[in-house]
């Protein structure tokens, strides 16, 4: 699981994604500072 954390115009947003490579693909495509966390669940 990885979690992108957006700031954009003051505002946070984050968002979830299955895999790294969906989370990947969407990093380009997010403005904005941006922050990519890979969840390791044990």
């Amino acid at each position: 699981m990885c979690i992108i954390t957006a700031y954009l115009n003051k505002d946070i947003t984050m968002f979830e994604y299955d895999t790294e490579e969906e989370a990947r693909e969407a990093y380009e495509k997010i403005k904005g500072y941006k922050i990519i966390l890979k969840i390791i669940v044990y």
